[in-house]
């Protein structure tokens, strides 16, 4: 029964990570959702994300953790809470109207909107390349349930990953920034985000050179951070 409540649990986190993830879409580009990062009643923003996401993803608050929950559930839950903080940020958002530019021209416009939709893309497709139900955590609920050993997903560089330390990253500052119509509100939490991810991936390199020593160093060499180096690593 602990095995399928297991599993039960993470489709349930999965769940709740797809459709925040889907909201956020909307959120970020004003598209088909009740509240966006444009509408609703102005006011200070509030911005309640970055500090739990981040702890949560790093090494030594997962070995304590993992001495609370099962070592099964742990991404679940990682997933779950991320997830329902994206939606207290959404609930919480309060605009800001006053607008910085807007872009008049047409192609201008496409254009803008296709850089947003590829920053989307980016980012889904980044976690296929990486193994996304790993990242996700349903690969380790699953192998729980089907009682199999976990394996973590070994170090490769696919894909954008070859080019791109953190295309994940990328393509969320790409989506974030292309805004024909910028205002002060969505300015804020673009630049935000940014901040917050600068400062995230620096952690995460940390643990990334720890876990995988002189394979990520050389990798460092061979790829940028957030910016494509001129030579791909092979």
């Amino acid at each position: 029964m602990n095995r399928i409540l297991a599993l039960a649990y993470g489709l349930l986190s999965y769940l709740v990570f797809l459709a925040s993830f889907l909201y956020a879409i909307g959120f970020v580009g004003n598209l088909l959702v009740p509240k966006s990062i444009d509408s609703g009643v102005s006011g200070p923003p509030a911005i309640a994300f970055a500090v739990p996401h981040s702890v949560m993803a790093r090494q030594w608050f997962k070995r304590w953790w993992t001495q609370i929950i099962p070592l099964a559930v742990e991404r679940s839950t990682y997933v779950l809470v991320s997830s329902l903080l994206l939606g207290l940020l959404f609930w919480r958002w309060r605009p800001l109207p006053p607008v910085i530019w807007h872009l008049t021209n047409p192609v201008g416009r496409w254009f803008i909107h296709a850089v947003f939709w590829a920053g989307w893309a980016i980012v889904l497709v980044s976690t296929f390349l990486i193994d996304h139900f790993d990242l996700f955590g349903l690969r380790q609920v699953y192998l729980f349930a089907s009682r199999r050993p976990y394996n973590p997903v070994g170090f490769r560089v696919p894909g954008f990953y070859r080019y791109v330390r953190h295309p994940i990253m990328l393509g969320f500052l790409l989506a974030f920034w292309a805004a024909p119509t910028m205002t002060a509100g969505h300015l804020l939490f673009a630049g935000a985000t940014t901040a917050y991810i600068l400062i995230a991936l620096q952690l995460e390199e940390r643990d990334l050179v720890s876990f995988h020593g002189e394979q990520y160093w050389a990798y460092r060499k061979q790829a940028g951070m957030l910016l494509p180096l001129s030579k791909p690593r092979r």
